[in-house]
């Protein structure tokens, strides 16, 4: 038996699974503590179910609370940046395109250090250690606790990162230290900004993991849990504590991922509709496609993973608006004060849910304080909301081949008809729930990116090297060795490096081990 718990920033859903049966679930509201909403959550789904405590083998969580605190700039501590990149990248400092506001909160105590190596690993510049030394030593007078590290073509050849850390712990003692090949991908500049991101989160981390670890203390549920990250796997508490920054983007994960285990569709469109806006991705083969392109967050470029997600202004809360040119849906939505504002719920202002029972296909609310609206009205706002899902759809695409849809999320009522480019639409039981399912049935994963060239060991003997790291870092992570699979492989020729260079990525992810109530 498993749980799997999403908190948003409005609701904070849970769901209890026994094998692949849904045992109970339920929607509370997200608390400024996050522990107390967690525990009603929580108990909630244990008392419906009757089950003890002490059945639960697993618990796993998604959280946007990382994601929301380095968008608000709230919580974010200042960081001390080592670059080991000289002579290189001396034109384009640290924090460069760094909004100013963020770039201030978390600070800019930036040291450029001689060092880094070329795009197949070998030497550009040897280290400069005393450089390293100097640096730790001017962040350590600041008082500064934590530290990013970033090497030129470190996610080849991380030697001079790991060496490094060393250095800054001599220095600095016990100090919070990211390190960008374990986080970012080729491309210095963006690896960098991800790096910092996650050296700002250190504090933060260790504060909302230990609320998560209190709130199941306090059910007396000794089961270990995990975190969700943005691939649709699993981290350890510890490890999340080092990497906060991989949570990003999460919550539309979990939901794509819930969406393709309640359906039983690997290969589909996912509209997860929520009260204000519609989170369209893409699944292949059951997990959600990765965006291809730099991803920016708060006003930030950085380059690694996150789900290819389009997000539009469409949700059970939007409101709906008559114009001179027609009705108008979105994207303003009354949001988490759906039930006080909503017309069926007794309040005054016209949205999308209230459209859904107005045309007879929902029924939610009191039907008749919207049996005075027009058919006009309602027949427009109903061909508006599908489409804006269907425009969304139409943008997700890869090709013009009709694909399944699934839709989940409280406002998947919203939908009626079937959406222009797809094959079918499919409603599964639990859809508002998905989130948690998708949490709850994460596996612990890990990847490899590195460029290899192929005219010096060959395409066979690369693909194998990168297969093997990408299986033994799922397995550190805390999957169980023999279930450990090769989900995803990227291969991309860089025609503008010489000796047949080749991008691999190669993406693992295996069970966890329930024996013994631990992974």
């Amino acid at each position: 038996m498993r749980i799997g718990v999403d908190v948003g920033g409005t609701n904070t859903d849970a769901v209890l699974l026994d094998g692949e049966k849904v045992l109970s679930w339920c929607k509370k509201s997200t608390t400024p503590d996050v522990e107390s909403g967690i525990v009603a959550a929580l108990t909630h789904v244990l008392d419906e179910a009757a089950i003890a405590p002490g059945k639960i083998q697993c618990v796993m969580i998604g959280t946007t609370h990382f994601t929301n605190a380095f968008v608000e700039r709230r919580h974010l501590l200042p960081v001390g940046v080592i670059r080991i990149a000289l002579p290189a990248a001396r034109a384009l400092p640290p924090l460069m395109d760094w909004p100013a506001d963020i770039a201030e909160a978390v600070g800019e105590h930036v040291h450029l250090v001689r060092g880094g190596y070329q795009y197949d690993g070998r030497i550009n510049a040897e280290l400069d250690e005393e450089g390293v030394r100097t640096a730790a030593r001017a962040l350590s007078a600041r008082g500064l606790r934590t530290v990013a590290i970033t090497g030129l073509f470190s996610s080849v050849n991380s030697d001079m990162e790991n060496r490094a850390a060393e250095i800054v712990r001599e220095e600095m003692g016990e100090v919070s230290i990211s390190l960008s090949h374990t986080i970012g991908r080729i491309g210095i500049l963006e690896r960098e900004n991800a790096t910092i991101m996650n050296a700002s989160l250190a504090d933060l981390a260790v504060s909302v993991v230990r609320s998560f670890g209190k709130a199941l203390k306090q059910l007396d549920i000794s089961a270990p849990f995990y975190i969700s990250q943005n691939d649709g796997t699993l981290m350890s508490a510890e490890f999340v504590e080092r990497y906060p920054v991989l949570t990003f983007a999460s919550g539309p994960t979990n939901s794509m991922r819930g969406a393709a285990y309640l359906s039983g569709v690997k290969d589909a469109l996912v509209a997860d509709i929520g009260g204000t806006t519609t989170d369209i991705g893409m699944l292949v083969n059951g997990y959600p496609r990765e965006s291809s392109v730099t991803v920016d967050i708060g006003g930030v470029r950085t380059n690694f993973r996150m789900p290819d997600v389009l997000a539009v202004g469409l949700g059970g809360g939007s409101l709906v608006l008559e114009t001179d040119g027609g009705v108008s849906v979105g994207p303003k939505s009354v949001g988490y004060r759906l039930l006080q504002d909503g017309r069926v719920f007794g309040g005054g202002t016209l949205t999308t849910t209230d459209v859904a029972v107005a045309a007879g296909y929902a029924d939610i609310g009191d039907k008749a304080k919207v049996a005075s609206l027009g058919t006009d009205l309602v027949s427009a706002a109903v061909a508006k909301i599908h489409a804006i899902v269907a425009e969304g759809v139409d943008r997700m695409k890869t090709s013009g081949k009709p694909v399944p849809l699934i839709l989940v999320g409280g406002g998947a009522v919203l939908i009626r008809d079937e959406i222009a480019g797809t094959s079918q639409t499919i409603v599964p039981d639990h859809a508002g729930v998905a989130n948690a399912i998708g949490a709850a049935i994460a596996q612990i994963g890990a990847e490899t990116d590195k460029v290899v060239s192929y005219e010096e060991i060959g395409r066979d003997a690369a693909l194998k090297l990168a297969k093997e790291e990408a299986m033994a870092k799922a397995v550190e992570a805390g999957a169980v060795a023999g279930s450990v699979e090769i989900i995803d492989i990227e291969e991309v020729p860089l025609a503008y490096v010489p000796g047949g260079a080749v991008r691999v990525r190669v993406k693992a992810a295996g069970r966890l081990d329930f024996t013994n109530g631990a992974a």
